[in-house]
């Protein structure tokens, strides 16, 4: 059975000690199984402090990576490139810290960072993020944790739209540290069918994320879930399935995320109905 997760961008963004100490009660009490902790920056929570409130919440953890202006594996200034790498590495300390297994997200380039490429300069930028992953890949193996990369809509990013793309980069650095995170909402801009991304995913798919096509909560939307619940059953996935969505009312979140609207009466109905969702299609009796 899939654990169901909330990250708590639904509410806050940054998040950080004090949100998860407001926050993580709230998901538990909703019937979440697993909260997702964002990290935008190093320092923003503790997971000396954070694991005992989780523990003792009895909830299971996952960690998104964000990546702002500045991270980027992709570029050719070798600066950049290591904070980049260090700024990972954090992320990957802050998982196993808390006793997550996966550090998910778009860990190649600034999201928002768009133009066109020729094949010869696409290339070159994919075997740059396979060769700067490399030394965070070792940390992740020495740290027990998996990096789950993202592909992102053509409006987030040119370089991983599809699943095709992004396993062009999980099969050329053929590590078993790295593979995909799939999220219904960039899926339903860019794959014809998202049923058979998740089939061609296969046992690369490390994490989920569930949203409808607005942004807003899965369920009552245009998306094909009984067809993603059957692709995620035939590959024998066993991961959770995360709703990430956003607030409007956060402006940094909202100028990211693109999020101009309420997109439920509130965040907590956002949370809730997405949740009673998900467990109708995904938690048998």
């Amino acid at each position: 059975m899939n654990s169901i997760g909330a990250n708590l961008w639904i509410w806050d963004s940054p998040v950080t000690d004090d949100v998860i100490r407001r926050r993580a009660p709230l998901v538990r009490e909703m019937g979440f199984d697993l909260v997702e902790l964002p990290l935008e920056n190093p320092g923003d929570w503790n997971p000396r402090l954070v694991k005992p409130m989780l523990d003792d919440l009895g909830l299971s953890v996952s960690v998104c990576a964000a990546m702002g202006p500045g991270r980027d594996l992709t570029s050719t200034d070798a600066s950049t490139v290591s904070a980049t790498q260090a700024y990972l590495r954090h992320c990957i300390d802050a998982a196993s810290g808390v006793g997550a297994s996966v550090v998910a997200g778009p860990m190649y380039a600034p999201t928002g960072v768009t133009g066109s490429r020729t094949a010869a300069e696409r290339e070159g930028a994919v075997s740059a993020v396979a060769a700067n992953l490399g030394p965070v890949l070792d940390h992740a193996r020495d740290s027990g944790v998996r990096l789950a990369i993202e592909p992102l809509n053509r409006f987030e990013t040119s370089l991983f739209n599809t699943v095709a793309q992004t396993l062009e980069l999980v099969h050329m650095v053929n590590r078993p540290e790295l593979g995909l995170l799939l999220d219904t909402f960039h899926m339903n801009i860019e794959e014809r069918s998202q049923p058979d991304a998740i089939r061609a995913a296969g046992l690369s798919l490390f994490h989920f994320h569930a949203c409808g096509n607005d942004r807003g909560a899965p369920g009552g939307d245009a998306i094909d879930w009984p067809g993603i619940r059957n692709a995620l059953g035939e590959i024998g996935y066993r991961g959770a399935i995360t709703i990430e969505s956003f607030t409007s009312a956060n402006r940094t979140i909202a100028t990211a995320a693109s999020v101009w609207r309420a997109l439920a009466p509130s965040q907590d109905d956002l949370a809730l109905s997405g949740l009673q969702f998900l467990k109708g299609m995904y938690h048998t009796t």
